[in-house]
């Protein structure tokens, strides 16, 4: 089981195109915002509150389970 994020989906429902200019809106890093959005890393505690205030959601909204 892995805890994966939906920050792909989230960013085109959002309507942005580009990783670069959500990163930006969210304020982190393209590089850093690309390795979480491939849920290679997820962010830290501290990052994923800033992405759920920024974005007006609660964590089930950004996160699920895996099961695969």
């Amino acid at each position: 089981m892995k805890i994966k994020n939906r920050l792909l989906e989230i960013r085109l429902k959002k309507g942005y195109k580009f990783q670069k200019d959500f990163a930006e809106f969210l304020g982190i890093g393209q590089y850093q915002y690309n390795r979480h959005e491939k849920n290679k890393i997820q962010p830290n505690l501290e990052t994923t509150f800033m992405i759920l205030k920024k974005l007006d959601i609660d964590f089930f909204e950004l996160y699920y389970k895996d099961n695969d």
